[in-house]
């Protein structure tokens, strides 16, 4: 017996069909890799699929940087910008702060 797939998962059909392989290389092929993905303005999926000469998707991706913070993160950012540990959304915006602080302070010692 065939089972209909419902309407809003036939979008996700073809990811669920797709095989994710990894790459144990050597970490200075990865690096120039992730490099070359990052001048290209690429994911390194991307410019791995590049490499091989497969189609890329090159929709706009929205760029964003991502870390993952835990529960004691979360109380020892509180406590650096004298908050509390569930205002998870203020502590958000003075990371975003402090990365592009971070980043202005570098371009002005190079």
């Amino acid at each position: 017996m065939s089972r209909k797939i419902p309407e809003k998962w036939s979008s996700s059909l073809k990811a669920v069909k797709a095989v994710q392989v990894a790459f144990d290389i050597d970490e200075k092929i990865q690096f120039e890799i992730r490099k070359q993905a990052l001048e290209a303005g690429l994911s390194p999926s991307d410019q791995i699929r590049s490499i091989l000469d497969l189609p890329i998707n090159l929709r706009p991706k929205r760029p964003r940087l991502t870390v993952s913070l835990s529960a004691q993160d979360y109380k020892i950012l509180a406590d650096k910008y004298q908050l509390k540990a569930e205002q998870q959304l203020e502590i958000k915006r003075k990371l975003m702060d402090d990365l592009v602080q971070y980043v202005n302070n570098d371009d002005k010692c190079d």
